[in-house]
């Protein structure tokens, strides 16, 4: 769901996976057309162009990658599926459709299912959201997890520094918690001087619900109960109105008064233009931040584009006996934002075999990990090796920036607190609901509490609307949880 600006062309991606073309086509795909379909691009349609021309040299196959606007890629690929059409070979999806799907895709071969590049991508797509009933049905072809973004030059600079610890009583530093966070953005809420505290999406449309679920993930992920963050995993009882949610909601909130005076029409694309510009001292977003920033084509502060962990809390809301558990320590809860592109092969289609290997290549190591620092693609980390390749990444940054960045993105995709994110059926039906309550609430129409009590009702009405015993299946399977 990141957007960045168009920069690269095929060529980076035959040269890292060294095709040349007067090799014999192997294996021999000649004749085979592949009709693929993602998204109207160049995000993400882009990668699977890049990566066909690379397939096609070394196969001798032909892929058409056939796009579509963001609004009809759904139904164009439900109603495939649905009427048993041999429409498309290969389809690139957002992860909340999965349940929608799964049905019609046929399973990955097992001969991809292992190896050093099975074992290279991050447990948490290779075991979670590549699986669906204990079935690996699609392939993650990007990595989406939220991370933290700063400006170095603001947080070494020796005045803020003196000034920030007189002030809050510790060391001015990325945050560990989420009032860490808000102190900073405070304290860096200098409007006079072009300067505001953070930046993170509050459009409605605009990939708010994500940024909020960032927030509520580090209170309602509890370590000891996994799948207890939206719906209760026994009852699928809505949980978006507890305690823990009523804090995250109330600290984003608190975050868009942190904020430039007209974020509440920013979407991601906002957030990375107003911390490239040197707007802002922080955001909360997708590794797209960081990889923008830091080119100095694109960016003001390139050079001093800092890179953690989200905030956590030292506190968890424990949904089973309704109460705070105090933890020993912070908990890093990494949440899976929106959860990674991923690319299936319908049941349908009739070249299966190919479609798979086309899969398998352009998801390779050396193929994806071009794209993932190839502005426009899309393609953030999701294999261990993203994270590692310091030589991959110094094209674009320092030294340091690189360090940061690729420790940040790797802690995201292996942390030990993982917060997945929400896939059901009927996913539009309940975000929007959501989205509806979120936006009145960030206008100061209703309180967090009133805002979220409407969205509970709300999502268990759906949820007995569709059937709760199939949304509980379905929740469990999603959360990597067993069958009641």
């Amino acid at each position: 769901m990141r957007r960045l600006l168009l920069s690269s062309t095929a060529g980076g991606l035959l040269a890292v996976a060294g095709v040349p073309s007067a090799l014999a086509c192997e294996p021999d795909y000649t004749g085979v057309t592949l009709t693929a379909t993602t998204q109207t691009g160049p995000y993400i349609a882009s990668a699977l162009q890049l990566a066909a021309k690379g397939w096609e040299e070394k196969t001798c196959g032909k892929v058409n990658v056939v796009e579509f606007p963001w609004s009809e890629l759904y139904p164009k690929i439900v109603t495939s599926l649905t009427s048993g059409e041999d429409t498309f070979d290969v389809v690139a999806f957002a992860p909340a459709w999965a349940p929608d799907f799964t049905d019609f895709l046929s399973e990955m071969p097992k001969n991809m299912q292992s190896g050093a590049d099975w074992e290279d991508i991050a447990p948490v797509y290779r075991e979670q959201l590549m699986v669906w009933n204990g079935k690996v049905l699609s392939q993650t072809m990007d990595g989406d997890a939220h991370t933290y973004t700063y400006r170095i030059d603001l947080f070494e600079n020796a005045e803020n520094q003196s000034a920030f610890k007189a002030k809050y009583g510790y060391d001015l530093a990325p945050p560990k918690t989420w009032k860490q966070y808000l102190d900073i953005a405070e304290f860096f809420q200098q409007p006079d001087n072009g300067l505001w505290g953070t930046a993170e999406a509050f459009r409605r449309g605009g990939q708010q619900f994500w940024f909020l679920f960032s927030h509520v993930a580090g209170y309602t992920s509890h370590p000891d109960n996994p799948g207890g963050m939206f719906f209760d995993p026994d009852t699928m009882d809505a949980q978006v109105n507890n305690p823990g949610w009523v804090r995250g909601l109330e600290e984003y909130i608190r975050a868009s008064k942190l904020a430039p005076p007209n974020a509440l029409n920013f979407s991601f694309g906002e957030v990375n233009a107003a911390f490239a510009g040197g707007q802002v001292a922080e955001s909360i977003g997708w590794g797209d931040t960081g990889v923008i920033a830091a080119d100095p084509k694109q960016s003001k502060v390139a050079g001093s584009v800092g890179s953690a962990s989200l905030p956590g809390s030292d506190e968890i809301w424990n949904y089973k006996t309704k109460k705070w558990d105090k933890q020993p320590e912070v908990v890093q809860t990494s949440f899976m934002a929106f959860g990674g592109w991923q690319a299936a092969v319908p049941s349908s289609s009739k070249n299966q075999e190919a479609a798979w290997n086309y899969i398998q290549f352009l998801t390779s190591p050396a193929v994806s990990g071009q794209a993932a620092i190839t502005g426009g693609t899309g393609v953030n980390p999701y294999r261990l090796s993203h994270t590692t390749n310091t030589a991959l990444w110094s094209k674009i940054f320092s030294e340091r920036e690189a360090k940061e960045y690729l420790g940040s993105q790797k802690d995201a995709v292996t942390a030990k607190n993982t917060a997945l994110d929400m896939r059901l059926p009927g996913y539009f039906s309940y975000t929007e609901i959501l989205e509806i309550e979120l936006s009145k609430a960030l206008a100061g129409e209703v309180t967090p509490q009133q805002a979220l009590d409407t969205v509970a009702a709300g999502w268990n009405k759906l949820t007995d609307e569709f059937g709760r015993d199939k949304q509980l299946e379905a929740y469990r399977s999603s959360m990597g949880l067993p069958a009641k």
